[in-house]
């Protein structure tokens, strides 16, 4: 006899299982279809209009925003509020992508027929082909689920399954049409740790701390209030305005355990030379890399060949990109 545990393991696995069956099994189903579909999108003037009611409409509004954030104008319509007065939602060029399982709800064989006879372009996202939706519809996309997860087959798990995938394959499919980039992308995630990896620059961080700098000449004791007094940690150290060395807390640290006295001890004797540098113009993520890689919290960053300032794992770690 199986344990509690036991149970809830198994009954998970099925669940995946069956779920990840049904989206394997939309490979089987893309065709020309989905292709014209993707086609008429991308084409299109207007926007897209999304509607679905019940489970479908949390799917229909995902969907909404994974192809507003991939540059596709969408828009959520609640398929019941639509035929009662949000109809007006859709606008003469927009295209309409109806998403329902059975395709037969009572919302969507009033709605549809109101968005026929405005003329717009209806794609149906829906297990059953057959359905009316499908039949009115000018392009199906073929969201087939045989059976749901939930034991009863009552729950929408696996039709809503489907149907994510489906418009995820749909959003990713015009992303390449429009050759959507990396800077596309950051342009419409600006405020996230995604948009910042895509967009922040080490001077965008050098700019907001102090510039710790010394001389070759500089006295140890001078070199110590500098550090303490620019709070990172570290100094470069510069001749020229370019940088020649770096001191740490870490060099202070073993110098004081060296050395009998620091009296007549400068910069330049106890100073690391060819320090770990990075362009300021360079993205940030690359600081983080050059950080993991060498095992280092800071990095001095240089600009045409100039000491340009500090850049600080506190930095990224406040921006939220490590």
């Amino acid at each position: 006899m199986l344990s509690q545990k036991e149970k809830i393991l198994q009954t998970a696995v099925k669940t995946i299982e069956t779920e990840s069956k049904a989206i394997a099994n939309l490979i089987t189903l893309l065709d020309d279809e989905f292709a014209q579909a993707i086609i008429c999108l991308y084409n299109s003037k207007g926007r897209v209009i999304i509607t679905g009611i019940g489970k479908s409409a949390i799917i229909a509004t995902k969907i909404v925003a994974t192809l507003n954030s991939t540059g596709t104008p969408a828009v959520f319509m609640h398929a019941a509020d639509a035929i009662h007065g949000d109809l007006g939602t859709i606008q003469d060029d927009d295209t309409v992508i109806c998403v329902s399982k059975s395709g037969d709800t009572p919302e969507i064989k009033v709605l549809v027929p109101l968005i026929k006879a405005r003329g717009n372009t209806i794609i149906a996202i829906t297990s059953n082909k057959t359905s009316f939706l499908g039949k009115q519809a000018n392009f199906v996309l073929h969201a087939f689920a045989e059976k749901e997860a939930c034991p009863n087959n009552l729950a929408p798990t696996t039709s809503t399954t489907t149907q994510l995938v489906m418009g995820d394959a749909l959003a990713v499919s015009l992303l390449e049409l429009r050759g959507f980039s990396k800077k596309d992308f950051a342009r419409f995630h600006p405020g996230g740790s995604l948009g910042k990896k895509l967009y922040l620059r080490v001077r965008d961080l050098t700019i907001l701390n102090e510039k710790p700098q010394v001389y070759p000449d500089t006295s140890v004791k001078d070199v110590i209030i500098e550090i303490s007094h620019k709070m990172l940690g570290v100094t470069a150290v510069v001749e020229n305005d370019k940088i020649i060395g770096i001191i740490t807390d870490g060099d202070l640290r073993r110098m004081l355990t060296k050395a009998p006295t620091i009296n007549g001890l400068t910069a330049k004797d106890i100073m690391s030379v060819n320090p770990k540098k990075i362009d300021n113009n360079a993205m940030a993520v690359k600081a983080i890399e050059m950080m993991e890689k060498y095992g280092i919290t800071q990095l001095l960053a240089e600009e045409n060949g100039k000491y340009a300032g500090v850049v600080h794992i506190h930095n990224l770690t406040k921006e939220g990109i490590i």
